[in-house]
């Protein structure tokens, strides 16, 4: 793939998702005002989705979505809405957006290999979603199955604007997380623009932010390949991630996929708390409607962030009530986001969560603080005041300690002190939200099939990914406040600030070219899966074969672990397999004995000429891959008629049922 085709596809992405949003901004424009810019990117791409998998849903192509917001143009057009004010104000969002695109780009670029962690799985998806765009979609590891079982939509949004876009799954997948990052960047500077208009780029650190245990990492003199991760597996038994590590580490995962949803609630949880009592009707209905687009969104796209959001928005709709005497945003944000994708939840099958378990080995309070210190610090310290006037609130962690819970202890002092106030401030709401998460996963967590080791790894790792946004915008947005009083723009002029703003955005695109991360195989380029060529030249050339053959097509290839390069023919076209990486599909399906029997007839195909056929019939197998990795892991012994290659290059040929 030529850097030119590539150069192609990056404006043709851009285009798509400026398109989207200058169609959908003029139509917030009334409610929101200057705001209305900033929240059309991630809105539009929310609506963009969803319209495109209702028209999926009923036959139509997802392109067809486009339909709406040529009309909302047209529309705009026709209003003279585009004004050359208008376009001029928008154009610090645009920068904004385009700096943290820029950089996450720069980031891909040089570590773009769709190569180990989550990656297979998530290219997986992607490449099934833009293959066949069907709702739910095809599941490229379990033949004959669908995504019903797993919250897949993050998937979607992004597939369904390559396949508008014009680009391959490859690509698409180096894109959408940087379009994930601009989109997240733009709505936390426009809360930080709302909350502390003189450091509006105050939540904006939280992009780059690390936990103290990656500067113990530093310090102790690890590698720089070992810092970030070893920066997220802190607590015993758990995961640990924060916002630049997801980041770095490049997997598009459902977590990752979300973040953008939860900055969009953020902000609009945060004007409502500020604007509610002045706002106009058009307003309040709108702040609604994007409420429910956005939590909406977020089961099928990460169900973990639901049911953390979820009661945060009951707690805005009941302080709203009781300051304004208004229970609409209490009464139609939660059933609108139901019905927003009620087709989502009566197809959904997944084996789900087994119940709620009580947690009796709690977080090491050393371990706690190596994750969260940085930002309890700055809370307690700005919350000196109410310490003093309390001296009690000193004493709020001893029970907690006494118990042998001395971590959610730790973090119940700066809840209380807030809590004390008299009246609550969207920060410290904000601060509020992600300490009672982090409290909460000391002392209860949602079971699943990850083992006794493991038994509160997933509760902790999505629920701390949401609390660090969550803890890390509002301590970021009370200590800017804090600061901002001795900020004195006078002392530069607007040529002088434009000037450090160009430095900062040019060093944010710079520094990822240049720090050698060394995640993954290949580099400097765009196309997630050239690494193959490099390291399995016969599979790569296979599996572009594949990709450009058409059609309703399923193949066999070896099974074996995950987190490997077995399931690579299925990761990398997105034709469904027989089965995939079965770990996986266990903690989907949770049906061990069928995963174990496909697991078998699969090997039962490559080594039993007897049997090849009628097993390849029964699961409509198409095509028969047989690669380097089959060969060394079967004994391969195929049926002499039946069989026909219809590929055979480079050490690998592809069969075709007759």
């Amino acid at each position: 793939m030529s850097p030119e085709a590539q150069v192609l596809m990056v404006l043709s992405w851009l285009v798509l998702i400026k398109f989207l949003q200058v169609a959908l901004w003029p139509r917030l424009t009334g409610a929101l005002g200057e705001y209305a810019a900033p929240i059309a990117y991630p809105a539009s791409a929310l609506t963009y989705g969803a319209v495109s998998w209702y028209a999926a849903l009923v036959g139509l192509p997802v392109q067809t979505a486009l339909v709406p917001f040529v009309a909302l143009a047209a529309y705009a057009l026709y209003r003279g809405e585009y004004t050359r004010e208008a376009l001029r104000s928008a154009l610090i969002w645009d920068a904004v957006f385009l700096v943290f695109f820029a950089a996450m780009l720069s980031t891909r670029f040089v570590t773009p290999s769709i190569s180990f962690a989550e990656k297979f799985m998530d290219h997986a998806f992607l490449a099934s979603v833009m293959r066949e765009p069907v709702v739910p979609p095809l599941d490229p590891w379990f033949a004959g199955g669908t995504l019903d079982v797993y919250y897949y939509l993050g998937y979607w949004l992004m597939g369904v604007l390559g396949v508008t876009a014009g680009v391959p799954s490859t690509v698409t997948y180096n894109l959408a997380l940087p379009t994930i990052v601009g989109a997240a960047a733009v709505t936390a500077y426009a809360t930080g623009r709302l909350l502390v208009p003189r450091l509006p780029w105050a939540p904006l650190l939280l992009f780059i932010m690390v936990n103290p245990a990656f500067i113990r990492e530093v310090v102790l003199g690890m590698p720089v390949s070992k810092i970030l991760w070893n920066s997220t597996r802190v607590i015993d038994g758990t995961i640990n991630e924060y916002t630049f590590f997801s980041f770095m580490w490049g997997d598009l995962h459902p977590h990752v996929s979300g973040i953008f949803v939860q900055f969009l609630l953020i902000f609009l949880i945060v004007y409502a708390l500020c604007r509610w009592g002045e706002a106009e009707e058009r307003t309040k209905w709108t702040v609604v409607g994007l409420s429910a687009l956005a939590l909406g969104s977020m089961p099928p796209v990460n169900s973990w962030d639901v049911l953390l959001y979820a009661p945060i928005i009951v707690a805005v709709g009941l302080l709203i009530w009781r300051r304004h005497g208004d229970l609409r945003y209490l009464l139609a944000v939660p059933p609108l986001a139901v019905a927003l994708y009620a087709p989502y939840y009566l197809m959904l099958h997944g084996a789900g969560i087994k119940g709620l378990g009580f947690v009796t080995a709690p977080s090491d309070p050393f371990q706690f603080l190596l994750v969260h210190g940085f930002f309890l610090v700055v809370l307690i310290a700005l919350l000196i005041p109410e310490i003093r006037r309390m001296p009690a609130l000193l004493l709020v962690p001893l029970p907690f300690a006494l118990a042998g819970y001395l971590a959610a202890g730790i973090a119940a002092l700066p809840l209380a002190a807030l809590l004390s106030r008299r009246k609550i401030t969207p920060e410290a709401f904000l601060c509020a939200a992600g300490l009672v998460i982090v409290i909460a996963c000391e002392f209860v967590f949602l079971k699943d099939n990850m083992g006794e080791t493991y038994f509160r790894m997933n509760t902790v790792f999505k629920c701390y990914s949401v609390a660090w946004i969550l803890l890390g915008t509002g301590t970021l947005v009370a200590a800017g406040q804090r600061l901002a009083g001795a900020v004195r723009p006078e002392r530069f002029t607007a040529v002088q600030w434009r000037v450090l703003g160009a430095i900062a955005a040019i060093t944010l695109v710079i520094i990822p070219l240049t720090v050698p991360i060394g995640y993954g195989t290949g580099t400097h380029t765009l196309d997630g899966a050239a690494w193959i060529a490099e390291t399995h030249a016969g599979d790569a050339d296979a599996i572009a074969w594949l990709r450009s053959q058409e059609g309703d097509l399923t193949l066999v290839e070896a099974v074996k672990g995950d987190y490997t390069y077995y399931s690579r023919v299925s990761s990398f076209t997105g034709i469904p397999a027989v089965l995939g990486m079965p770990f996986h599909e266990q903690m989907w399906r949770d049906n061990w004995p069928e995963i174990a029997q496909r697991k078998n007839d699969v090997q039962a195909i490559y080594e039993d000429p007897s049997r090849s056929l009628s097993l390849m019939e029964r699961y409509g197998v198409t095509h028969l891959y047989v690669g380097g990795l089959e060969r060394s892991h079967y004994l391969i012994s195929l049926p002499g008629e039946g069989l026909v290659p219809a590929y055979d290059a480079g050490g690998v040929t592809v069969y075709i049922r007759q």
